[in-house]
């Protein structure tokens, strides 16, 4: 459905009238960081409005200096709109016609000055928001390479990509979403790159989204875009780097970046794409397709190893003759299927008291979990150690995982499939890994294969997935993205 499009109030040529929409619509009175002065050029009334808190007051006083000054140092001048618009000491003014654009524009940080007389308004580019430095994400963390990463402020964001792609077709537009918000989200793209029918669907779907706000910025966008639903796989990536940002709209992929959030949406991306890490490209590619491979055997294990060593348990003739150690010696008092899940979600406990202890504290609270509560578990008969051991195994797999969403997606897909043998056996075991492969070979991310480069299988683009080729061998843009020019270093 498309928005409803309301008709726009003018901006009024008698001043007062306009002063008194901004009172009834900002509350010029009542909100204590809704800045307002008024002063006086050759008998012409001035007004400035702005957001207490948004703006960088030395800017505001530096142009109203220039401004009264034209009152002692230039002669009374008919055209007294030009003078002024020729003093406003700032690189960034624009006019506005409507009242309100000069609302939503000042309350994203922007200076807005009225004059009499006149029927349209300056808008001043003052903004200065509160925010941290660019710092090195926590979840994305590089032995060597850059430590700069993205903030919650989106004119920083932009600024730390154009530093890394200083193309003329880099293209950063910008709009407005929420009714009562207007957060402001930027398409990032390439424009001689990017695939335009792709880049024209996310600002249809952009358009269409009809909500009071982003609360959750990003992932509001995400869920208005993608269609998730039930299905707790990652459909889009996230990164907090802006050298990751650059690579992918090098390779054609379009960015979404929302004002308050650190993280930026890449879209389109498959399954392979959260698998991936900036470490693998700051090493050589044979050390880099090293650490590959080992991550690759992390998330193999924290998604299969666990269920796979269930069946074993259940069913030990399936062993070989030199593999009969595997398995408990004793059961204990608890069924292993149910250890099994206790563990797991414990250490799904772990992670969540890890999130919310203050950061002195959480050393010593993974201290207790793993020295009391682990050894008192197995001494009492309540865990096997085995049984630890692999859930441990697993558990560093899901930590090894490059993607948060992906690891927490193959952990609930691993407790599926954990019921799953645990019910049926070897049948169980079969038929919930060909469920999980058909389920993932069905899924879609923008019109794009979920398996690509598997399936649909090209093997040229597997063939970088499973090897970390040094940059003058990676010469083509993957063709998922459909990439309007298909060769790089051109």
């Amino acid at each position: 459905m498309a928005k409803k499009k309301q008709k726009k109030t003018p901006v009024n040529r008698v001043i007062m009238k306009n002063e008194e929409y901004m009172k009834t619509k900002l509350g010029l009175d009542v909100s204590f960081d809704v800045g307002f002065r008024e002063f006086t050029i050759f008998n012409k009334k001035m007004q400035l409005y702005y957001v207490t808190g948004l703006v960088d007051t030395e800017f505001i006083v530096e142009i109203m200096k220039k401004l009264i000054s034209i009152n002692d140092e230039e002669e009374a001048d008919e055209h007294i709109y030009e003078v002024i618009n020729n003093r406003i000491v700032h690189q960034q003014v624009e006019t506005a016609k409507t009242m309100d654009e000069a609302v939503d524009q000042m309350l994203s940080g922007l200076l807005v000055m009225f004059v009499d007389g006149k029927e349209e308004c300056f808008i001043i580019d003052v903004r200065s928001y509160p925010g941290r430095s660019p710092e090195e994400p926590d979840t994305e963390k590089v032995i060597r390479g850059s430590r700069d990463g993205f903030t919650e402020n989106i004119i920083e964001n932009t600024a730390l990509t154009r530093r890394r792609i200083r193309d003329e077709r880099l293209r950063h537009e910008m709009l407005q979403v929420g009714e009562r918000s207007k957060t402001d989200v930027c398409i990032s793209y390439l424009q001689d790159v990017a695939d335009k029918d792709l880049v024209d669907l996310i600002k249809r779907e952009l358009d269409q989204i009809e909500v009071d706000g982003l609360s959750m910025a990003d992932k509001t966008i995400e869920e208005y875009i993608v269609h998730q639903g039930f299905n707790p796989y990652p459909l889009v990536r996230y990164t907090e780097r802006p050298d990751v940002a650059a690579a992918h709209l090098f390779e054609g992929h379009v960015i979404i970046m929302v004002d308050t959030s650190p993280s930026m949406i890449i879209m389109p991306t498959t399954y392979f794409h959260h698998v991936q890490h900036a470490e693998e490209y700051r090493e050589s590619p044979a050390v880099g397709t090293f650490v590959r491979w080992v991550r690759f055997v992390g998330i193999i294990a924290s998604l299969f190893l666990l269920p796979l060593w269930l069946l074993f348990v259940i069913e030990p003739a399936l062993l070989p003759d030199k593999l009969q150690f595997i398995g408990p010696n004793e059961t204990g008092n608890v069924p292993i299927i149910v250890q099994i899940l206790i563990a797991d979600i414990g250490i799904e406990f772990l992670r969540m008291a890890a999130i919310h202890t203050p950061t002195p504290l959480s050393t010593a609270m993974g201290l207790i979990a793993a020295v009391l509560i682990g050894d008192i578990a197995i001494d009492v008969g309540l865990f096997s150690s085995e049984v630890i051991l692999y859930v441990a195994i697993s558990a560093v797999g899901t930590f090894a995982t490059p993607s948060y969403e992906l690891s927490v997606a193959n952990k609930m897909a691993r407790i599926v499939l954990l019921l799953l043998t645990f019910f049926f056996q070897v049948h169980g075991y079969v038929i919930g890994v060909t469920i999980l492969l058909l389920f993932l070979a069905a899924t879609k991310s923008m019109q794009t294969p979920y398996l690509w480069p598997l399936l649909p299988f090209n093997d040229k683009a597997l063939w970088q997935v499973l090897f970390r080729l040094s940059m003058p061998l990676s010469k083509t843009r993957p063709s998922i993205v459909q990439p309007r020019n298909t060769q790089k270093q051109e």
